[in-house]
């Protein structure tokens, strides 16, 4: 039902869509906000600019409509906010507080603007509030955990509004104004159980549906289970119901006494698997995720998530995939249940079937990008067939509609620290499946986000190799985003991880690396110490290519320090290893630097047989962007050396190289844009 009256998005009650979609009750409360929203601030009385958005605070019980409240404002308002709503949820649904960092990073990415990876707290909060000056954006915080959240992602606009949802008071937030919700009215609550039943039942015994409404204190959760509870049970009179509850103890309230009358109702297999969905992380669910916790088939677990559906047990949520998400209000009573009911044992397997579900679910994600090599496509098809995706995209399609839950996967198996060796098969997988579908740049956020979560594994269980690995991802992270100084920490401590693992391929990447960081720093000297450190290593391991590659950053150093001779004798070593190795088209890169630092040292004449080698090389690595530039290089070397005609013949070259290949380009591409 979309009713948002009753916070149970996705469970249909009704087969009329205009019916299903019409607000129940709070009308009362709906124009005490609308008022508030338009009442002059303690700011605005004392004369002075308001200098921060409005903050509106709906309090209530979780089950009580006050998410659901919040929707229906916004939806009322949204004209008075043309730069639109953005939504944030505040809390876990176990109630753990959610990191204003990576509240102010979500709310970003909705404005379409980026943020760093590894950027703190303070920095995201202040890129949200610069991306919001100016705008007129209503803001839905919900499930707030406390005032100080709430205060962090507040616009320093007085032309935003701030709708929080919480439990309790803001305590600490000037001027909020507060609308706490209690039951709704009878009538509305009996239209609600009306939606749930139809109208019959209803109409025959109007006293007893009142008795049931007073029985579950008009609470709209509660009312929700009663009209999932009569539904099931066509033949049941609305009296009958009202007796159940009746009966029941008062322990958890009235939402209590409803959830253990629904709940007893259900088979045994089904109502463990409902108990297990208190492990699903976020509280998201998909066919899978119930499958793997309740030990049953794909099949069977979707049919029994629609069952809970109708009976107002979990919600549906707005995918593209069949997912479902278990209500905030019943969360706390399902963890108790399994605790009860399941052995912390059972419980762990539980967990450990799940995680193991997701590894593979990712090895098939990417996997399925790979058909291109005969090994991936072989452990392609030797997957279980529930477990393949039928092409790249719906692979990629279950990863953006499943980022959430996988995410926060992650972080709950790290914290459960009790499957160490599952959460690392899972991150590890959940970075190459995010990688080959989004690209290292679009899924920076996540991978930083994930990394971390490597290293604290590592460090928890003392692995030195993956503690490595961990901080020199990290640290290439913050070097592409421009944060040098922090890579460059990262890498020191990468290098002391791998020298503590003996672990050689660490040890020598940390240190080139470490060159890297100081050459972007500017500090060459440096660079090239640590450089030729990296190079020792290579040579001592005869690993050739990679030295070539360091002499190469070797050159580069001492080029930018003003060293000309030191760099062109490291060019010239870097030229012997491609050579000996046979890598043309980075012999053809070399060749085209070393042309570039003669010319640097005032050699014009050394610098165009060089050129003109170079030349030669990039034709034979089929490298036509780079012909082109040396031929634009050329020229200019030749207008140095007084020969205009030569100069103008080699810019007609690179101009003729770079139209054809241009041409090229399109023609390999059109056929593909008319399909």
């Amino acid at each position: 039902m979309t009713d948002q009256a009753v916070d149970t998005d996705g469970v249909r009650l009704s087969d009329d869509p205009a019916e299903e979609r019409r607000f129940l009750g709070r009308t009362r409360e709906l124009k005490e906000l609308r008022a508030d929203i338009e009442r002059a601030g303690l700011d605005t009385l004392s004369g002075r600019k308001a200098p921060r958005a409005r903050v509106l605070l709906i309090a209530g019980r979780p089950g009580s409509g006050r998410t659901a409240l919040a929707e229906e404002l916004a939806a009322r308002v949204a004209d008075d906010y043309p730069d639109g709503v953005l939504r944030a949820r505040l809390s876990e649904p176990d109630g753990t507080r959610v990191p204003v960092e990576r509240l102010a990073r979500g709310l970003l990415t909705e404005l379409d603007h980026s943020a760093p990876p590894g950027a703190d707290e303070d920095d995201l909060t202040e890129a949200l509030r610069t991306a919001l000056a100016g705008r007129r954006v209503l803001l839905l915080l919900d499930d707030a955990a406390d005032a100080e959240q709430v205060d962090a992602l507040l616009p320093d606009t007085p032309d935003c509004l701030a709708v929080a949802v919480a439990e309790g008071p803001l305590t600490g937030i000037a001027d909020v104004r507060p609308c706490t919700l209690g039951g709704l009215d009878t009538k509305s609550a009996v239209e609600l159980l009306s939606r749930c039943t139809g109208s019959v039942r209803i109409t025959v015994d109007p006293r007893a549906a009142e008795q049931l409404v007073e029985l579950c204190q008009a609470h709209p959760a509660a009312l929700t289970l009663a009209g999932g509870w009569l539904a099931a049970r066509p033949q049941a009179a609305v009296a009958d119901l009202a007796k159940h509850v009746h009966a029941e103890s008062d322990e958890g309230g009235a939402l209590g006494r409803v959830f253990r009358l629904v709940y007893a109702s259900l088979p045994a297999a089904a109502a463990r698997m409902l108990r297990l969905l208190s492990l699903a992380p976020a509280g998201l669910v998909d066919p899978h995720t119930a499958s793997a916790l309740a030990g049953c088939s794909v099949g069977g677990a979707r049919t029994t998530l629609d069952d809970f559906v109708a009976l107002g047990l979990l919600r549906v949520v707005d995918s593209p995939l069949p997912a479902y998400e278990v209500p905030g209000c019943l969360h706390d009573p399902l963890r108790r249940l399994a605790r009860k009911h399941d052995r912390p044992a059972e419980l762990q397997l539980a967990r450990a079937r799940m995680l193991e579900r997701t590894v593979r679910l990712l090895q098939s994600c990417r996997a399925v990008t790979e058909t291109d090599n005969p090994q991936a496509r072989e452990k392609l098809l030797g997957t279980p067939r529930d477990l393949r995706f039928p092409h790249p995209r719906a692979a990629a399609d279950w990863l953006r509609a499943r980022r959430p839950a996988l995410l926060a996967s992650a972080r709950l198996a790290v914290a459960d620290g009790e499957l160490d060796t599952l959460a690392r098969r899972l991150m590890s997988q959940l970075v190459r499946a995010m990688v080959a579908h989004f690209g290292t740049r679009a899924a920076a956020p996540d991978l930083y986000g994930v990394h971390r979560l490597v290293l604290d594994v590592a460090e928890r269980r003392e692995l030195p190799r993956e503690k490595a690995a961990a901080l020199l991802n990290l640290a290439d992270l913050d070097a592409r985003t421009g944060r040098t100084a922090e890579a460059l920490v990262r890498y020191r401590a990468a290098l002391d991880a791998g020298r503590e693992a003996n672990d050689p391929y660490a040890t020598g990447r940390a240190m080139e690396s470490v060159g890297g960081a100081h050459l972007e720093l500017g500090d060459y000297d440096r660079a090239a110490d640590w450089f030729g450190r990296a190079l020792a290593q290579r040579l001592a391991r005869d690993e050739r290519d990679d030295a070539a590659r360091i002499y190469g950053r070797i050159a580069t150093a001492h080029t930018y320090a003003g060293r000309y001779g030191e760099a062109v004798r490291s060019w010239r070593a870097a030229l012997a290893g491609h050579r000996r190795s046979g890598d043309v088209a980075a012999h053809a890169r070399a060749l085209s630097e070393l042309a570039r630092v003669q010319e640097y040292a005032g050699r014009p004449e050394e610098s165009l047989r060089t050129c003109q080698e170079a030349v030669e090389w990039a034709r034979r690595a089929e490298d036509v962007r780079l012909q082109a530039a040396l031929h634009l290089r050329l020229a200019d070397t030749l207008d140095r050396l007084g020969d205009p005609t030569a100069a103008g013949l080699q810019r007609s070259t690179a101009e003729r190289m770079l139209r054809e290949e241009t041409a090229d380009a399109c023609e390999i591409r059109s056929p593909l844009s008319e399909d």
